[in-house]
């Protein structure tokens, strides 16, 4: 059995349907189809039950699953070892952190690392989802949370200021009041954040309006005077229709952490990011 077969079986049990694992792989809903077929033809074995809701493993199918695995882990080891040997400062590296750190913490970052490395190219990968390492979705992160994975070469870059933001033409409210205002908050179904516990604590009387995960929406809604929003500094500070709005303390901060397989320690493209970003943030 080829490792382009494992695979596509990896990828279908995974996503449950050829189309899902077509886009996960970059290939086509036939492509995959007919090379799923021509797997359980020459196994003898029919892997996969067909059903109403998609492709679900059969006995067979899932007795070789952990095989199939451990033959993944085998490839992409050898794959971030080859990656992370290659000295030569050029071809793809693919950069994954939250929308807004992307957006508007990464740009600078990005212009000064190509500007000196222009054989490189940069993929940027953002939102919530937390792109695999080990399985190279990503060859270096930056985060909001340190990172739990094992094998991961990791450091605290900074502390990111976050600041209270109002459109420019509503009145600030008073610390320890908020009647009458209305608040753009995260949507708290990711889990807790301190800096919007830290905002309601502070606007008691304040009622949540609108949530959004994502902190350029809340930016755009708060510009357009929907409600009150915490916001990290680089992202609120540069909303020309937002003002900075004076609570008497500043909400809490959050740390950043960046990180990377131990695999591609060695790579040249890899260790000239990392200097890059290391030196622009620290300014």
């Amino acid at each position: 059995m080829e490792w382009s077969d494992v695979r596509i079986f990896l990828a279908v049990a995974r996503e449950g349907t050829l189309g899902a694992a077509g886009r996960s792989l970059n290939l086509s809903h036939p492509t995959i189809s007919r090379r799923l077929r021509a797997l359980e033809e020459a196994t003898g074995q029919t892997l996969f039950q067909r059903t109403s809701d998609g492709y679900v493993l059969t006995e067979e199918g899932s007795a070789v699953l952990s095989m199939a695995e451990h033959m993944e882990e085998s490839a992409l080891a050898i794959e971030r070892r080859l990656a992370g040997d290659v000295q030569r400062l050029e071809g793809t590296l693919r950069v994954s952190s939250p929308d807004w750190f992307g957006a508007w913490v990464l740009p600078p970052v990005v212009a000064e690392f190509v500007a000196a490395h222009s054989h490189i190219e940069v993929e940027i990968l953002t939102g919530t989802r937390l792109f695999s390492l080990a399985q190279r979705e990503a060859d270096i992160a930056f985060r909001i949370v340190a990172f739990t994975e094992a094998d991961v070469v990791q450091r605290k870059l900074i502390e990111m200021p976050y600041g209270v933001y109002a459109a420019k033409d509503l009145e600030p409210p008073r610390p320890g009041g908020g009647s009458g205002c209305s608040l753009v908050t995260m949507d708290t179904s990711l889990g807790a954040f301190a800096d919007i516990e830290w905002l309601k604590a502070m606007l008691p009387a304040a009622k949540v309006t609108v949530r959004s995960n994502n902190r350029n929406v809340q930016a755009q809604m708060s510009s357009a005077g929907v409600g009150i929003a915490v916001l990290p500094r680089p992202v609120g500070d540069k909303q020309p229709n937002l003002q900075r709005v004076d609570l008497g303390e500043d909400p809490p901060t959050r740390d950043i952490w960046m990180g990377y397989h131990r695999d591609l320690r060695r790579s040249a493209r890899l260790r000239a990011f990392v200097d890059t970003a290391i030196n622009h943030l620290s300014r």
